[in-house]
């Protein structure tokens, strides 16, 4: 089977667009038999996966001129290349089909973030994007998306056909293990953190809900904040805004002992199983996720998750945590101090966190995303 592979994100692994696609395409690569995959990326040198070299996909244009671009490309371009390509079909890893797709084509949309929430509907261009993407999803013969909970959004509100929505789980990467490495100390010195610790790893939108686990240091904080400090990892805001909510100034108003919270910013990639291996629990209060990557990768590392039970969290985490209602700093307060304090329920969480991360796979993931393929080849 010969797929085109829209790879506009190619280049952008530190974006869950391009964390996707990377992921899935070596994994699909790896499959017997495997798809022959052709990757289209926006400098239109299309290249066989098979022969792919470094640098071959490294062209990228900035500012509003690539916005132009990456619509005429999503719309225009990838199409046509697909067609040229002979392709059987054609994946748009994310929420952009073509309007006139030329071949049969599967679109993943991750998520309904920008339909559904109004922080992130942004301004007049932004909106006018996510209304034409919303008009030509009915387009695609196949959408994919992370969970059931976004099946359901998408089949509610894209009204399309519930037999043509697949929910297809992602899976962490396999660098997440409970396993040691002899880099982990030293990885967790140079973020300066303590011994134990509460780890919040992610980002600082509203929608990440920082503030229910800052709240929750209310209660935790005069009993273990000294001994179980609360690590906030993450990009901190260049500004305090209603979008972007400044945890540290959250923090102050809500009296937080100094101690009791450690704000250590940005964390590299690599450096984030050493984190999630160190931490006692990891704290994930969202109040939307289209799939929620950061509780699986804590659970992969053996590590119990409490958070919230909203959208496809639940999914995630299954029963190796404890889920509350994102404003229950207090509920949230309690199962981290029963973590803390209680030997036995944090080693049989950490038991059922492990046995639920390995319900995930790449190699599922990819290997249902190739028989999505095939359906849709013969629609």
């Amino acid at each position: 089977m010969r797929v085109a592979i829209n790879a506009w994100f190619w280049d952008r692994p530190d974006t869950g667009s391009g964390q996707y696609t990377r992921q899935l395409v070596e994994h699909l690569v790896a499959l017997d038999p495997a798809p022959d995959l052709f990757l289209v990326p926006s400098s239109l040198q299309v290249c066989r996966y098979a022969s792919l070299q470094a640098g071959d996909l490294a062209e990228r244009q900035t500012g509003r001129l690539a916005d132009l671009q990456k619509l005429h490309f999503e719309q225009v371009t990838f199409p046509r290349a697909a067609q040229k390509l002979g392709a059987d079909v054609a994946h748009v890893p994310y929420w952009a089909p073509p309007v006139l797709p030329g071949v049969p084509t599967v679109v993943t949309i991750h998520d309904l973030i920008p339909l559904l929430l109004r922080e992130y509907r942004g301004g007049p261009l932004v909106r006018a994007y996510t209304a034409l993407v919303s008009t030509t999803a009915p387009y695609a013969d196949l959408v994919l998306t992370d969970s059931e909970a976004s099946r359901q959004d998408i089949i509610t509100h894209l009204g399309l056909p519930a037999e043509r929505v697949r929910a297809i789980p992602l899976a962490a990467d396999s660098r997440y293990s409970p396993l040691p490495t002899p880099e982990d100390a030293a990885i967790r010195a140079r973020y300066a953190l303590p011994p134990r610790y509460a780890l919040y790893l992610g980002g600082m939108d509203v929608r990440k809900n920082v503030e229910t686990v800052l709240r929750a240091y209310r209660w935790v904080g005069p009993a273990l904040g000294e001994w179980l400090p609360l690590v906030v990892a993450g990009q901190l805001p260049q500004r305090d805004s209603r979008f972007a909510p400044d945890p540290r100034r959250q923090a102050r108003e809500l009296a937080l002992e100094e101690g009791w919270v450690h704000f250590i910013g940005a964390v590299e990639e690599a450096d984030k199983p050493a984190l999630y291996r160190g931490a006692t629990v990891f704290l994930f209060p969202s109040r939307y996720e289209g799939f929620g990557l950061p509780p699986l990768e804590a659970l992969a590392c053996g590590t119990p998750v409490v958070g919230s039970d909203a959208a496809s969290i639940p999914e995630v985490v299954g029963n190796a945590g404890v889920l509350l209602d994102p404003d229950d700093a207090e509920g949230m307060a309690g199962a981290i101090l029963q973590l803390a304090q209680d030997d036995a329920f944090r080693a049989e969480m950490s038991r059922r966190a492990l046995a639920q991360a390995a319900r995930f796979s790449w190699q599922r993931t990819a290997q249902a995303t190739l028989d999505a393929y095939r359906h849709a080849a013969i629609l």
